[in-house]
């Protein structure tokens, strides 16, 4: 029984440092998400910005000015999957969600985790990249993206494009979200009030094909932290239900020590009192000398 106890102390050990280090991770993915967040306001006041200048650009234009954007028969798109594990099944959603357009697209995919989830799928990607593992690197990997994009659109391959990503908010969990980024719809850029027509050191056309490029990178910024914060947020809620289940189990760990302590606390005060009890029974017996 001693030994017993000593299995089940290991245990209950055991059990403890595993939820130290599931609240640490669970630490850690508040934090990235909480920070992904903040970001996500400089990224939309940039693409604000841009946009309004793209309206004014546009002003500049003749109607009917050919898009940057070469037309194509196959589209493509921009899938941001999980990087690591313990996130549920936040890559199928989104693999999911695009459905039979995976067998006709272009697959630009984003997520170490997500890549493996799609090849166990027979889904063949024909770029990846892995997730920054920390939001100040998103607008590098927007970068890797975008130079990958055009060099498809220079030979045509390509001439349409999605993002698909997961959008985490408050009260309402997440959710797959699909955003049409290219060609970019003119019609969503207003043109300013009156003749405010601003200096220009570029032709207007290349001046607006510029534009799009920051428009596109913001586009693609506000995506990947939106991807980046709901994967933090999925892996803090699998954390919580993963605590739930350690904090269960440790209770019933800690209930059997107490039993079993209690049993071999109790074997011993029979044994004792069954030695007093020979030992009694003995004396009594005892010739005399």
């Amino acid at each position: 029984m001693t030994e017993r106890l000593a299995d089940i102390g290991l245990r209950i050990d055991g059990v403890r440092q595993l939820g130290a280090v599931v609240n640490a991770m669970r630490g850690i993915a508040a934090a990235r998400a909480q920070q992904a967040r903040g970001q996500l306001v400089a990224v939309d006041s940039y693409a604000a910005t841009i946009a309004a200048a793209i309206g004014r650009a546009l002003a500049l234009i003749p109607s009917g000015h050919p898009g940057a954007v070469r037309r194509s028969t196959r589209p493509a798109l921009v899938l941001f999957c999980a990087e690591q594990g313990f996130a549920g099944a936040f890559s199928e959603r989104v693999l999911d969600a695009v459905g039979a357009d995976l067998a006709t697209s272009e697959l630009f995919l984003i997520g170490t985790r997500g890549a493996g989830i799609a090849a166990e799928r027979g889904i063949a990607a024909g770029w990846k990249s892995a997730m920054p593992s920390h939001s100040p690197g998103i607008p590098k990997l927007a970068d890797r993206i975008a130079d990958a994009l055009y060099a498809r659109i220079a030979t045509g391959e390509i001439g349409r494009l999605d993002a698909v990503f997961s959008q985490w908010k408050a009260g309402h969990g997440t959710h797959v979200e699909r955003r049409h980024l290219l060609p970019l719809d003119m019609t969503q850029f207003p043109r300013p009030p009156g003749d405010n027509s601003p200096l220009l050191n570029l032709e207007p056309a290349a001046l607006l094909n510029e534009l799009a490029a920051e428009y596109l990178h913001a586009q693609l910024c506000n995506a990947a932290l939106h991807a980046f914060a709901a994967e933090n947020e999925a892996r803090m809620e699998a954390m919580a239900s993963a605590r739930s289940q350690i904090e269960r189990q440790l209770a019933e760990l800690q209930a059997t020590e107490r039993r079993i302590r209690q049993e071999e606390i109790t074997a011993e005060i029979i044994e004792l009192a069954a030695g007093e009890t020979a030992s009694r029974s003995g004396a009594r017996h005892d010739p005399i000398a």
